[in-house]
């Protein structure tokens, strides 16, 4: 017989303690946790920033309109209200792990690049093309 190795999904599920992103509605930007799952569709969310204008309050929120993140509060009791959350929530340094993640990063680079003008983009183009060509050439030699 042949040794098969069997490992668990490595999919984001969604669960109490799971940090989401708004990417819709009125919170639109801003983090949260999961507090409670109140069906398949939608859950309890809350999102005790410490800076004001990231506070997201305690409300319900649809599944669609959020993105599940890989930071994960452990250990969050069910339903915890909003001061056990935020102890938690500063406990487990939710806000510098999201700043230092790479999906924060790619939001914030494609936003810079949305604010680009053309000339702008086009010099970003011709950085990139020289790049290209340094790399090439350092493998050509490499190669030969």
């Amino acid at each position: 017989m042949a040794d098969i190795d069997v490992t668990a999904s490595t999919w984001r599920q969604v669960e109490v303690g799971r940090v989401v992103f708004f990417g819709a509605g009125p919170f639109t930007g801003r983090i949260a946790t999961i507090a409670e799952i109140i069906d398949h569709k939608r859950v309890l969310v809350e999102g005790p920033s410490a800076k004001p204008e990231l506070v997201v309050p305690r409300h319900s929120a649809p599944l669609s309109s959020v993105s599940l993140t890989s930071i994960v509060i452990d250990k969050l009791p069910r339903a915890s209200g909003p001061a056990a959350l935020k102890k938690k929530w500063e406990e487990a340094e939710v806000d510098s792990k999201w700043i230092n993640g790479s999906f924060a990063k790619k939001l914030e680079k494609s936003a810079r690049r949305k604010q680009l003008s053309d000339f702008e983009r086009f010099k970003v183009t011709r950085l990139r093309k020289q790049a290209r060509f340094e790399v090439r050439k350092a493998i050509a030699q490499a190669k030969a």
